[in-house]
């Protein structure tokens, strides 16, 4: 049986283009029936995958921050020399954080943060989400267990050092969210296991937008993109890029 693991997607339909960002040691898989959904109603969607992601965990820790803000960029200038001129941006955890960035330096129809965090935990703590993720990974390979455990081992000794800079990235963006003017959804499950969900009300709160809304998902947990209330979701952010001031 062929494993396949998930590509970055690029559905283009319409005039108006939404940049779709992924989690922490996630992918496009995170967001890619929210950009089915959106293509259905006639919105371009682009998920690119950051680097060391998607890809084997041994990869991702060698990468940090500013990687992944490049991958970003380099995703938002493939929607510009596309054609699109409009462009709205929606990001799941991380991607929320990458969202914000994106609206402080280029310019945006609007944003969608979701579950988006603006503090961190400890290091420690956020190398044990990349340790689940390297054992879900390998696990997914069906390697033997014993082969499991050692490259598991081989990573833990190894550590990755850009988390230090991932802190620091999150607390310089939660600074100069008050810089920010554009409409904001601000999105934030219930009962996220992952983040301090009063990071949205932060995010609500501080920045400067005459156009932004805030929602909790009674229901649901930190991704919440894959979550039961997705459908509600897909649907409170289609209602919200309608009432963009697009052009076209």
């Amino acid at each position: 049986m062929k494993i396949t693991f998930p590509k970055p997607f690029f559905f283009q339909v319409g005039p108006r283009a939404v940049l779709l960002l992924h989690g922490f040691t996630g992918s496009s898989a995170d967001v890619r029936m929210l950009g089915r959904f959106l293509e259905k109603k006639g919105y371009t969607t682009l998920a690119p995958h950051y680097k060391g992601h998607g890809v084997e965990p041994e990869n991702l820790i060698t990468t940090g921050p500013e990687d992944w803000w490049q991958d970003v960029i380099e995703a938002y200038q493939q929607l510009q020399q596309a054609g699109y001129e409009e462009i709205a941006v929606a990001g799941l955890s991380l991607g929320g954080v990458m969202a914000l960035n994106v609206a402080l330096q280029q310019p945006v129809k609007g944003i969608v943060t979701m579950c988006a965090p603006m503090t961190m935990r400890t290091t420690d703590i956020m190398f044990e989400g990349v340790m689940k993720y390297a054992k879900d990974f390998k696990t997914f390979q069906r390697k033997p267990v014993e082969e499991i455990e050692a490259e598991l081992q081989a990573i833990q000794q190894q550590g990755m050092p850009s988390l230090a800079a991932l802190r620091a990235f999150i607390e310089r963006t939660r600074q100069e969210i008050d810089m920010i003017y554009s409409p904001i959804f601000v999105v934030q499950a219930r009962n996220d296991e992952v983040i301090d969900i009063e990071s949205a009300n932060i995010i609500y709160n501080e920045t400067e937008s005459l156009e932004k809304t805030i929602k909790w998902y009674e229901h649901s947990k930190h991704v919440i993109t894959l979550d039961q209330e997705k459908e509600q979701l897909h649907e409170d952010i289609f209602h919200f890029l309608e009432g963009l001031n697009w052009t076209k």
